[in-house]
């Protein structure tokens, strides 16, 4: 068996900066209702490079912004623009994926605490136009930790096993069409290429 591993420096952390450092939000669950307020984000981008960008730019010198901003521009449109984020560094290292392993992505597992932020899950589908999977339980992390116990002590036999004890309980199939999503692609390198030397 073989891993790629793409790592992303600031995912859910973005959201704690809107609550803690912006005072946008009072805790990290607001931000879906917020987000849902609007329709989109009107133009407004936000890229997290608060400490660099890692997979696929590996840049130290790049540092976050937020661009795309107008008088009409509200904290809601902030929020989706956060999440939007998320949903759009995922892309760019699957597309890396993609690019080193030439097998081509039919669906996505998730799992963490983010997963439970629907809004987040429909746009990770759109941004990566196939179905996104979540699990009936998004704390995968501590239940393979078990599992692996499991197997070394016989609770199971072998790791086929376990592939029905987590079953998907959602499915998030894309709702826009490629040309919406390759403009949104497009618009997010826009506003990282800006975000490159400003540590320098």
């Amino acid at each position: 068996m073989y891993a790629l591993e793409g790592s992303v420096a600031v995912a859910g952390r973005a959201v704690q900066w809107l609550r803690d450092n912006l005072n946008l939000i009072g805790h990290a669950t607001e931000v879906e209702a917020l987000a849902r307020s609007v329709s989109s984000s009107e133009g407004v981008s936000f890229v997290p490079a608060f400490s660099g960008l890692f997979a696929p730019y590996w840049r130290s010198d790049a540092r976050g912004c937020i661009v795309g901003l107008t008088l009409y521009s509200t904290k809601a449109h902030i929020c989706r623009a956060c999440l939007e984020a998320v949903a759009l560094q995922a892309r760019e290292v699957l597309d890396a994926f993609e690019a080193d392993s030439q097998v081509q992505l039919q669906h996505l597992m998730v799992d963490g605490g983010m997963t439970v932020n629907e809004l987040l899950m429909q746009t990770q589908a759109d941004l990566i136009q196939v179905p996104v999977r979540r699990p009936r339980n998004v704390e995968t992390t501590a239940m393979g930790a078990a599992f692996a116990a499991g197997l070394a002590v016989g609770v199971w036999e072998r790791p086929a096993d376990l592939t029905s004890l987590n079953p998907a309980d959602a499915e998030f199939t894309p709702a826009i069409t490629p040309a919406e999503c390759d403009a949104r692609l497009d618009k997010w390198k826009d506003a990282v290429q800006r975000t490159l030397g400003l540590a320098k």
